[in-house]
């Protein structure tokens, strides 16, 4: 399994973690195993929530860390606001986004299935990306819990030093 860490900044209008960095972990459940996907993630006590896509425009979430598993297809989501870095990710991949990591389908194939799963006790709001709503996600965001362990090794999630 290789495993990226991202450090995102905060940005104007997207607040990212200040704290946590996003995870890529490529290639860590087989190909269009959706029930593979979900007991991966459950295993680590990070709960299936849906089973969708990802949308086209920046959000993020300051109630819940999320994590995304590409079941079928490929895509290529871009962090932090519109200007951030595009990620392409694809089937048997997890995207690991902490509470605040502005996330935004660019690109993605016919096939696309992603499965959400977030910690469990933990339920995500939508948040635009918004400089009037800034101060308040920052704040949200720094009162949530880092999450308990990461979602595909079980394993401490990496913190700020």
């Amino acid at each position: 399994m290789q495993s990226e860490t991202l450090w995102l900044p905060s940005q104007e209008a997207v607040p990212n973690n200040p704290r946590l960095p996003v995870q890529v972990h490529r290639k860590v459940f087989p190909e269009g195993k959706v029930e593979r996907a979900e007991a991966l993630l459950a295993g680590h006590g990070w709960l299936p929530a849906w089973r969708d896509g990802i949308h086209p425009y920046v959000h993020f979430h300051t109630t819940a860390h999320e994590a995304l598993a590409i079941v079928k297809g490929s895509v290529v989501v871009r962090l932090g606001d519109e200007s951030g870095p595009e990620v392409p990710v694809s089937a048997g991949d997890v995207l690991v986004l902490p509470a605040g990591t502005g996330h935004q389908r660019v690109e993605e194939s016919e096939d696309l299935l992603v499965v959400g799963a977030y910690p469990e006790g933990q339920e995500p709001d939508q948040r635009p990306a918004s400089t009037a709503q800034a101060a308040e996600a920052r704040a949200r965001i720094a009162r949530l819990p880092d999450p308990p362990c990461c979602p595909v090794t079980g394993e401490a999630y990496p913190r700020r030093p």
